[in-house]
């Protein structure tokens, strides 16, 4: 399968965290002292891609859980208002929904204390609903993070053959975190991801630890002899380049944007990028609205609060300088 599968083949599906983000607004290290917060916001990697697509007007759906809680309710309202498919998202009776705090230091970096290992985030897995969904799936996205959850990594590994066989593609957005190496498991799904995915999405050095080189040439290389179709890579204030093979890369510069929050950034160029050639546009029209996006999202606080709709994009795009 050559990306994408189109969208009336069936939803994009991700896998993954589904938790509440809350962010400190004074500058600093850490949360060793009382300080003004806002949130909550709903939040997660696969939340925010997902969510990103239904805004764009893509099938989508995601497969999840959440406590029976305000957090979760909050959660499943917002995916469900940008038309996502919440009907494989568990609500777990036992757990909390999953949560993160979040403060930004002065340099950007960023501190979080985080509730995933005991909460509902990964409480869910192969039922007959998510039997069903990846039954008339046309495309699946994985996140990073799902890497490390069993719970997700179980449902992403008996999925990809389903969607493969019924003619449908796969996106993989590397994402990934320094701690996440330490687990010995990491790495061999790691490969087998990339030597799967349709469309590759990474960011700064994963382009060259996809295709286990140090030189980006030889990595993109390697990567299309591997079976990817598609490389989009995401290249922060440079903007972002798609690469397929035997054709000249597609770049398209960054917006000029003030950063408030650059949390969620990422996920909403992939799943713009995802939705838009899935919907049958060419890679220089997807890729401007991917960077759209991306920058759009990062002006207000909250990590998919500012996931654009297509008329809110077209209108971004019309009054954004870009960077030459």
């Amino acid at each position: 399968m050559r990306f994408p599968a189109p969208d009336s083949l069936g939803p994009t599906v991700c896998v993954g965290e589904i938790l509440v983000e809350i962010v400190a607004t004074t500058p600093g290290a850490g949360f060793l002292e009382a300080q003004p917060l806002v949130g909550p916001f709903a939040s997660g990697a696969p939340a925010i891609f997902i969510s990103q697509c239904g805004r764009l007007g893509g099938s989508a759906a995601l497969v999840g859980c959440v406590g029976a809680d305000d957090f979760g309710q909050l959660n499943l309202a917002r995916l469900a208002s940008d038309g996502v498919d919440t009907g494989t998202i568990r609500v777990d009776p036992d757990y909390p929904t999953g949560s993160a705090f979040v403060r930004y230091r002065p340099d950007g970096q960023r501190d979080f204390v985080f509730n995933l290992a005991t909460s509902a985030a990964a409480r869910f897995g192969w039922d007959d609903a998510t039997d069903a969904l990846l039954a008339r799936a046309g495309h699946l996205h994985v996140m990073g993070t799902a890497l490390a959850m069993a719970s997700a990594w179980e449902v992403i590994d008996r999925a990809l053959p389903l969607v493969k066989a019924r003619g449908g593609s796969v996106s993989f957005d590397p994402n990934l975190r320094k701690e996440l190496l330490h687990d010995p498991e990491i790495l061999p799904r790691f490969s087998r991801m990339v030597a799967q995915c349709d469309l590759l999405l990474p960011s700064g050095d994963e382009l060259r630890m996809a295709a286990g080189t140090d030189n980006d040439e030889t990595a993109l290389t390697t990567l299309f002899e591997l079976g990817v179709a598609e490389i989009a890579l995401k290249q922060g204030a440079a903007g972002a380049t798609v690469c397929v093979a035997g054709s000249e890369p597609v770049h398209a510069p960054a917006f000029r944007v003030q950063e408030l929050d650059p949390t969620g950034a990422g996920d909403c160029f992939g799943g713009a990028y995802v939705t838009c050639r899935r919907l049958g546009m060419e890679i220089a029209e997807a890729l401007t609205y991917a960077c759209a996006a991306g920058a759009r999202n990062v002006t207000v606080r909250g990590p998919m609060e500012g996931a654009g709709t297509r008329a809110e994009l077209d209108a971004f795009i019309a009054a954004t300088e870009r960077r030459k």
